[in-house]
């Protein structure tokens, strides 16, 4: 049976075209006509200086452990840029992340870091964890995306909510792109923390729930989000373009931090403003849940409400009803 690092190398492999490989493409004499998308393994094999049983046995499971050195060959060999590079190297180390390691202690938003966050009350900013669980919103941002502390603690999850929650897939307008990229970053995550057992039990879940993830997942790709472009539908100011920059936490490198703004003057500057003036006044960000969450089944719902929750990811989030229209003259927090 492959394992993870054969899976990875033979969708990298059946992903790079014989022209972006430097391979000619002609069948040369006495080779069988091209049956395969990409590469085939004695490509890749030559191309990586190593022997053809060698990959073979590689790609099949039988041999698992190559050296740093055979690593950055196939690295090389098909075209992975420093992100994928590492995500291969992870693969194909796994005992040596997961020797001396114990059990990761909960994660925790410092206090300092949750007023710096209800201080960008123009700035929507989230904390992400590992697998991309929501360890702290601002209320911007619980206004933009939804109400965190609202969902039940074992469902606050960044990836989870994109995949499942209806509401998520309408307020993205690019949302099978920001699907995927979410399913890049878990699976990112997977091959650092492969024995991670609340991040295999949301696999598991996503993996039964959601045909988008099955598909995704099973193409191996990975992505890591350093900034980027979200373009988002809101239903009560319209339509919201946003960039994002990332911070990996100083004294954390487990946390990252999610700052949105819009381009000054524009019209999404002034619907984010708008959003920024309604509901009702929130509660600042609460530290994480003391304990790992779990992940049931059951989608998340959306709904969103002002109660206070402890122990929990904080974020307050719209009022849909006749009291999202009335300015709230106190500072987001």
């Amino acid at each position: 049976m492959a394992s993870e690092l054969g899976e990875f190398l033979r969708t990298s492999r059946a992903a790079l075209s014989p022209e972006d490989a430097g391979v000619e493409p002609g069948r040369g004499p006495g080779e069988a006509p091209r049956r395969v998308r990409g590469l085939r393994r004695e490509e890749v094999a030559r191309l990586a200086g190593v022997s053809v049983d060698y990959y073979t046995r590689l790609e099949q499971g039988r041999h698992s452990t190559p050296s740093e050195t055979v690593v950055n060959a196939l690295a090389r060999a098909l075209r992975l840029d420093d992100v994928t590079r590492a995500h291969l190297l992870d693969l194909a180390h796994p005992a040596r992340r997961e020797r001396g390691r114990e059990a990761p202690p909960a994660q925790r938003v410092r206090p300092a870091l949750r007023q710096m966050m209800a201080s960008f009350t123009d700035h929507p900013a989230l904390v992400l964890g590992r697998r991309t669980d929501v360890l702290a919103s601002n209320t911007l941002a619980t206004r933009l995306f939804t109400d965190w502390k609202a969902l039940p603690p074992g469902t606050r999850n960044y990836t989870r909510w994109v995949l499942l929650d209806p509401a998520a897939r309408e307020r993205f307008v690019d949302w099978e792109s920001v699907a995927a990229d979410a399913v890049g970053t878990l699976r990112r995550e997977a091959g650092r923390r492969p024995g991670d057992p609340s991040l295999n039990e949301l696999v598991g879940e996503l993996t039964i729930a959601s045909p988008q993830f099955r598909a995704a997942w099973d193409g191996h790709r990975v992505h890591e989000r350093t900034h980027g472009t979200k373009r988002m539908r809101h239903p009560e100011v319209g339509a919201i373009t946003l960039r994002f920059e990332t911070l990996v936490l100083p004294g954390d490198d487990d946390q990252t931090l999610f700052v949105y703004s819009t381009d000054p003057g524009s019209p999404s500057s002034d619907n984010l403003r708008l959003l920024g003036m309604l509901g009702t006044p929130a509660t600042t960000t609460t530290p994480a849940a003391s304990g790992p969450p779990t992940h049931p089944a059951a989608p998340a719902s959306s709904a969103s409400t002002t109660a206070p929750v402890t122990a929990a990811p904080s974020a307050t989030t719209t009022s849909s009803n006749s009291s999202a229209r009335r300015e709230n003259t106190a500072p987001d927090r």
